[in-house]
């Protein structure tokens, strides 16, 4: 198979492409736009701007994908509140871009989308739950997954919630506990392995209840998603159950060994990158998974599952073995 991975260099990207290559051997390309890996080894880049309609028309007709995976986002919040216009092209637009793209090579489009398109009181939120986004970047995901199915002849969505896992392509990365559960298991560990206590945030304005997932897993999803000829419209890639927080933190120190002492409920830090208290976010973002068993016979891995299979990459520096 031949990968299309737009944010390839990113948290899940650097994840989908390490799960297409090097444990099914696709043959993997990266459009980046400015940090370019030391290590490509089983991949290639090039520098393409998505916001370029034209050379991303170019860029894909070259390469000639069997599936596009567009996992490319405009990660910073507050810029999209600045300048709506950017992250409209940012999102809508590199998606229909890339929809027309597909259909012209023939390709499958896996639009990477989040828990985020709801609400935060739709607990337990199907495939089939109609979104209700509170904030901005819910509503630009929103309208890029209907771009997608509706642009595209062959396209699906793949929803990603409370993502924990290795970034493949950074030794380290910049963010911390913020509103939501990005990042959260990782800040949990570095702390607690440095003996430093840690304060989960606890609040009712944040995302306090998530379905946990482990990015290599959300990858491993769409690869069954590509994969499969019939597999078109929104999946779920997460984890078989949901949880709070604190208990997310204590399954933490009980899979990695680490001292739950050392834990205690905080406010949120207000201050902090995150940007707590500065746009509405979703409280309760439970996802289920009834379609995606249907369509894909995809039984989701526990959350003590997942937590090992953490432990288990960051020991190693490898996937865990299928």
């Amino acid at each position: 198979m031949r990968a299309y991975v737009t944010g390839g260099t990113g948290f899940v990207g650097s994840n989908i492409v390490k799960v297409f290559a090097d444990r099914h051997g696709a043959t993997v390309h990266c459009p980046v736009h400015r940090f370019v890996p030391d290590d490509t080894a089983g991949f290639t880049t090039e520098r393409l701007d998505l916001l370029d309609d034209g050379a991303v028309q170019a860029s894909v007709d070259g390469f000639d994908p069997d599936v596009i995976v567009h996992s490319m986002i405009l990660n910073d919040f507050a810029a999209m509140y600045a300048d709506r216009d950017l992250a409209w092209r940012s999102f809508v637009g590199t998606t229909e871009s890339l929809a027309r793209a597909a259909d012209r090579v023939e390709a499958k489009l896996i639009l990477v989308s989040t828990d985020w398109v709801f609400d935060g009181t739709q607990s337990g939120a199907d495939e089939d739950t109609p979104p209700n986004p509170v904030n901005l970047y819910g509503v630009l995901k929103m309208a890029s997954e209907q771009t997608a199915v509706l642009s595209a002849e062959r396209a699906a969505v793949a929803r990603v919630s409370a993502v924990s896992g290795m970034h493949w392509m950074r030794d380290s990365t910049p963010r911390v506990q913020d509103g939501g559960f990005g990042y959260f298991v990782t800040s949990i560990i570095e702390a607690l392995e440095a003996g430093d206590p840690f304060g989960v945030w606890e609040a009712g304005n944040i995302n306090m209840v998530a379905s946990p997932s482990l990015a290599s897993e959300c990858a491993e999803v769409m690869w069954r998603i590509a994969a499969d000829a019939s597999a078109a419209g929104v999946f779920h890639c997460c984890g078989a159950g949901s949880v709070g927080r604190m208990e997310l933190a204590r399954l933490a120190c009980e899979v990695f060994d680490l001292d739950a002492s050392l834990l205690s409920s905080t406010p949120p830090d207000t201050g902090a990158e995150g940007a707590v208290g500065e746009f509405p976010i979703p409280y309760d973002t439970s996802l289920t998974v009834r379609r995606t068993r249907e369509v894909l016979g995809y039984e989701p891995p526990g959350i003590p599952e997942l937590l090992a299979r953490f432990r288990h990459e960051r020991s190693t520096g490898e996937l865990v073995a299928t």
